[in-house]
């Protein structure tokens, strides 16, 4: 069974936004920072993506859908700083009951069609180092890197 993207109801968006943010505060804890440097980043990108906790205008975010089962969710919207026909897949995440079975990969590939009917030219997204199965996934789909940070503790 293919996945499809529902728009995520209004309702549910408060506690999503709070779902992703800790889970954002986590990701940067693991790739390396301290839990305030975490938390400190994620307060800043959170306000400017969520302003008074709305959606940026552009952006759209979808539940992931298989069988009536809500699998995952996508949000998908023009980049910060880019011009409005590169886009970025903010975030997207196909929950662990529900993984390997193609839904991610459904789900990108319904990350570009959206995108392109929005206007995007092209589709961006960031992925930490140590996520080697979505890197996998992303590269199998044509993603290619574009910059690599890298840092050792000392």
């Amino acid at each position: 069974m293919h996945a499809n993207l529902l728009p995520m109801p209004v309702e549910e968006m408060p506690e999503w936004i709070a779902s992703i943010k800790a889970e954002y505060i986590v990701s940067r804890m693991t790739a390396g920072e301290s839990p305030a440097e975490a938390k400190a980043a994620a307060d800043i990108s959170f306000e400017q993506q969520f302003p008074n906790g709305r959606q940026r205008e552009h952006h759209l975010v979808f539940n992931v859908v298989a069988d009536d089962d809500v699998v995952g969710y996508l949000w998908i919207g023009p980049q910060t700083n880019g011009a409005a026909s590169k886009w970025w897949v903010w975030d997207v995440e196909i929950y662990e009951p529900f993984q390997r079975r193609g839904y991610g990969r459904d789900a990108m590939l319904l990350a570009e069609h959206e995108a392109r009917l929005a206007g995007a030219i092209e589709l961006g997204l960031n992925v930490f180092g140590y996520n080697v199965g979505a890197r996998k996934l992303y590269e199998s789909l044509g993603y290619e890197s574009t910059s690599i940070r890298m840092a050792k503790h000392l």
